[in-house]
């Protein structure tokens, strides 16, 4: 169906914009197919949508930190395998994880985000089957790899078929809740490992199986109906997305195995400079390809390449005051692994109390300000370590604890406001720009973990004295985090303010011209987003009730 765009004044003239168009009158190539506009009510079924999507997030999440808890009861059933051998039960997943979130995107914008994701839970499902069942180290290893590919195509694809369902002001507390999910796993981890490995190890593989049944159930009835955006069928771009795999993939291998195989290793240094070798080939296939795997034009835009680059700055400070943290608890300290996992509680539940109500906090201080605060609260936690951390571990609640609360609270303010940078792109390019975001935070993660292991030169029982320096990493890169968020539209929500109007310009069916006037209102992040990627969903002017869902 077509649609006719009512007729505006030039830019900088300062008039208004007539009224949105009627809502059975959707544009072709809008940000997000079914995405609310300021005529039509929010969709009913948003949060149970929302917790489809991040029931699997915190699947995906739980099973990586889980399975480094009970690695040592693995090795114990395959004797005959080495150490380097059985790290791969642990390297596999992520390396392929990292390697395919932006093809794994890519083909989802292609064919659909819905049929992408119930086909990645049922890979998951059986990949996850086949772990626990595994006769040997080789077969759990495959079974590893598989479940690596199928959590590549849920993790972005999770976030793409949430958003669209939300009005955009209610977009930072839906990411809000989706990283609050993801950080109570990350913190149930090393708990939910430790005791179901004390049963057995393959339970934390096949506690999967029935949760993975109920969120495909439920998917299969929530979840809505999407294909090509606009009905257009797009190319796959097989030689782009070959570069990226083999980019990405080297580069993280070479992260992952750097602190077994050694940081000046042949290995290390050739996996280095293959993923370097084809990370220039790849680039310059985009930017030549008429429909590349990575649209260029997504990082002309300032927030959006702001975002990316946060976020990654934001997970490798993440990384290495994660592990420092532990380290300090099992090493210097003397505790256990599930003492230290229930010591690290109190960062998550800082995460989740925050990330609830982050999209209030958006509204009043401004994306800018909301994020270049949480970031420096992040940064804040490693500073306080290093001042205070000196001491035993008798004194955990006043020397290590007010950390961990300052970086939950950094933690519940940053993220989701760039997580929800892929909120306003156009439909076709909403599962691959989430997937760019992902792979930031997953490569992130995995140089913030050797990083820390070089500082703090692999010891199991590290130098105090060398967590130290890794606090002092983790402080600088959450601190160009905060460099990264000032990029960020500055202004706080017209709506929450009770001012300010927003102005938008649009037209023509030949790309996506809406622009946002750069005064108040709620445009987003990607507020100077430029002709080639603007979305051209009108920008809401007034404001919108936003209900926050229960902790």
């Amino acid at each position: 169906m077509g649609m006719t765009i009512p007729p505006t004044k030039p830019p900088g003239s300062g008039a208004p914009i007539p009224d949105a168009p009627a809502p059975d009158a959707p544009a072709p190539g809008t940000p997000t197919p079914g995405a609310p506009t300021p005529d039509t009510p929010p969709d009913p079924g948003r949060w149970l949508i929302l917790a489809v999507a991040s029931a699997v997030q915190f699947l995906a999440v739980l099973d990586m930190i889980a399975v480094n808890i009970a690695f040592p009861a693995i090795g114990a059933d395959f004797r005959s395998a080495t150490t380097a051998e059985l790290s791969w039960v642990l390297n596999a997943y992520t390396i392929v994880l990292a390697a395919l979130l932006i093809p794994a995107g890519r083909l989802a914008d292609a064919i659909g985000g819905r049929r992408s994701f119930l086909t990645g839970m049922v890979l998951f499902g059986l990949a996850s089957v086949a772990c626990g069942a595994a006769p040997g180290l080789g077969a759990l290893v495959a079974a590893r790899v598989v479940q690596g590919v199928a959590a590549a195509v849920l993790v972005p694809t999770s976030l793409a078929l949430a958003l669209p369902a939300f009005p955009e002001r209610e977009r930072p507390t839906a990411v809000g809740v989706w990283t609050a999910v993801s950080a109570v796993a990350a913190s149930s981890g090393p708990v939910a490992g430790g005791l179901l490995a004390a049963s057995d190890w393959r339970w934390i593989f096949l506690i999967n199986a029935p949760v993975v049944l109920a969120a495909w159930a439920a998917g299969l009835r929530l979840l809505p109906r999407t294909g090509p955006a606009g009905g257009e069928r797009r190319r796959l771009d097989p030689l782009g997305t070959l570069l990226v795999l083999l980019a990405t993939g080297a580069l993280t291998t070479a992260c992952v195995e750097a602190p077994d195989w050694g940081y000046g290793a042949p290995a290390t240094l050739g996996f280095l400079a293959g993923g370097v070798a084809t990370g220039g080939p790849a680039v310059a296939h985009m930017r030549r390809h008429p429909d590349p795997v990575v649209d260029p034009a997504l990082f002309r835009t300032r927030a959006f390449t702001a975002a990316t680059l946060g976020l990654f700055s934001y997970f490798l400070a993440y990384a290495a005051s994660l592990l420092s943290s532990t380290l300090l608890f099992t090493g210097a300290w003397g505790w256990s692994t599930v003492g230290a996992g229930l010591a690290i509680t109190p960062w998550p539940l800082a995460v989740l109390v925050v990330s609830i109500v982050s999209g209030r906090l958006v509204r009043v201080l401004g994306e800018r300000r909301a994020a270049t605060l949480g970031a420096l609260c992040f940064a804040a936690g490693p500073v306080w370590w290093l001042l205070c951390a000196g001491g035993g571990s008798g004194h955990y609640a006043v020397v290590f604890m007010p950390g961990l609360v300052l970086t939950g609270i950094g933690a519940g303010l940053y993220q989701p406001v760039m997580f929800a940078a892929a909120g306003l792109l156009p439909a076709r390019q909403l599962s691959v720009g989430s997937g760019v975001l992902m792979m930031s935070r997953q490569g992130g993660q995995a140089l913030g973990v050797a990083a820390l292991v070089a500082i703090t030169g692999g010891a199991a029982r590290p130098d105090p004295e060398a967590l130290r320096w890794g606090w002092v990493f983790a402080a600088v890169t959450a601190g160009l985090a905060a460099l990264a968020a000032t990029a960020l539209r500055g202004e706080a929500d017209s709506g929450a303010r009770g001012g300010g109007e927003s102005r938008t310009r649009g037209g023509g069916d030949s790309g996506a011209r809406g622009e946002a006037d750069s005064g108040a209102g709620p445009a987003g992040v990607f507020e100077r987003i430029p002709p080639q990627v603007r979305p051209r969903t009108p920008v809401p002017s007034g404001p919108i009730d936003v209900p926050v869902p229960p902790a």
